[in-house]
């Protein structure tokens, strides 16, 4: 049976971040593992349409990217090439034990390393984990290819030179390790429910890329609730992307657009994860969400509620950012005025979403210069343009 480069491009896409995981392993080098797996691919785009898919995509991929890494390693290594007699040793030394679980777990963890910048962190993890090419994350994070390919580079390197090890951390460091891990993952899905440039407010492609992350840290660390709350948040809020092309704010978007299916697998992870009563971030914010995706029209939102969980949240992780979303539910409750009293000393006078706050209360209590000054300076400190053309044409609307 023939196969065609979509299907070996969806095989590429779910075996990827496996077979680096299982080859940095055998031979303690990312560059190494990468290589060999997209070597292995290359094999696969040459024989897989002639000889059909193999009974096992997943093994072919490893058994051939091995072979080839062993290939390379030997003919470097009579080149005297320290690091491939290195790779090669350590090859021989170590033979393949554990499940591929674990090996992904420990990818995952060396990415994250805390050695590593967070924008390293984010790259590497979308390169060796999400099997995204070097194009595809420069072009989401709309930086020029070649920097994108220093920061791997550089990635890589410092946890070879630094010698960081490829394992899960012990129980001890694991809380802050994982923390780490789960901040990657929701810091691409709000790169893409919410670009932070560029011309389109959604990045389909990073929001889609976040959650299969989300779904799979929910497979290798199932008895772990803030990987379920992460995942749940980001479907709630992800289930609602089609109704938002550009920039509609959560009272006016069409209910009807929101994917239920989305919305029923988010409400029972929620339930889930605050079952096991070890309450954290991401699961207060995704319940957050679930009073949202519940209510069956704006109007019947259970504000009350949505105060009583930001009051959790800020006790859990206290931000102003948290302070500031909460101030936009005590507004619902008690009226524009006590969210205005909330937000007005908050140090947030450089964030956008601070300022379109302040003038959305402002407009709500009739100061119309004040507001409309205020979504001019909101505007101004946003980089997104669908985002500047919704707050000036609030602006607008206030002073025609």
């Amino acid at each position: 049976m023939r196969i065609s480069d979509d299907e070996i491009a969806a095989v590429f896409r779910t075996e990827h971040g496996r077979a680096v995981a299982v080859l940095a392993r055998s031979f303690g080098s990312l560059d190494v593992a990468e290589e060999a797996v997209q070597d292995a691919f290359v094999a696969a785009v040459e024989h897989w349409p002639a000889e059909g898919l193999p009974p096992s995509p997943a093994g072919w991929i490893v058994t051939t990217a091995r072979r080839k890494a062993i290939d390379r390693l030997r003919r470097e290594a009579s080149r005297h090439d320290r690091h491939a007699q290195a790779a090669l040793l350590f090859a021989q030394e170590h033979v393949e034990v554990g499940p591929v679980r674990d090996d992904q777990l420990r990818l995952l963890f060396t990415c994250c390393h805390p050695a590593l910048s967070p924008e390293a962190q984010v790259a590497l993890t979308l390169r060796m984990v999400g099997g995204l090419s070097t194009e595809e994350i420069a072009h989401a994070f709309l930086v020029p290819v070649p920097t994108m390919q220093q920061r791997l580079v550089r990635a890589k390197g410092k946890i070879r030179d630094a010698r960081i090890p490829y394992r899960v951390p012990s129980d001890p460091d694991l809380p802050d390790r994982l923390r780490a891990v789960l901040a990657v993952v929701y810091l691409v899905f709000t790169e893409g429910h919410h670009a932070s440039s560029g011309p389109s407010l959604v990045r389909d492609d990073l929001c889609t890329e976040a959650v299969r992350l989300g779904r799979l840290l929910v497979e290798l660390m199932p008895d772990e609730p803030e990987a379920a709350g992460l995942l749940a948040l980001m479907l709630l809020v992800d289930a609602r992307r089609a109704a938002r092309p550009t920039l509609v704010l959560l009272a006016d978007q069409d209910r009807a657009l929101w994917d239920r299916a989305m919305i029923a697998e988010g409400l029972g992870l929620v339930r889930e994860s605050l079952r096991r009563n070890q309450p954290g971030p991401y699961q207060l914010q995704a319940a957050i969400q679930a009073v949202h995706a519940s209510a069956p029209t704006a109007a019947e939102t259970p504000w009350w509620q949505v105060v009583a969980l930001y009051d959790q949240l800020l006790a859990v992780a206290p931000s102003p950012v948290v302070a500031l979303n909460r101030a936009v539910a005590v507004a619902e409750v008690d009226g524009p005025a006590a969210g205005l009293a909330l937000v007005d000393d908050l140090p947030l006078d450089r964030f956008a979403l601070f300022h379109a706050v302040r003038a959305d209360f402002l407009r709500r209590l009739s100061r119309r210069d004040e507001a409309a000054a205020e979504y001019a300076r909101a505007s101004s400190l946003t980089e997104n343009a669908a985002e500047r053309a919704f707050l000036d044409s609030r602006r607008d609307a206030l002073t025609a």
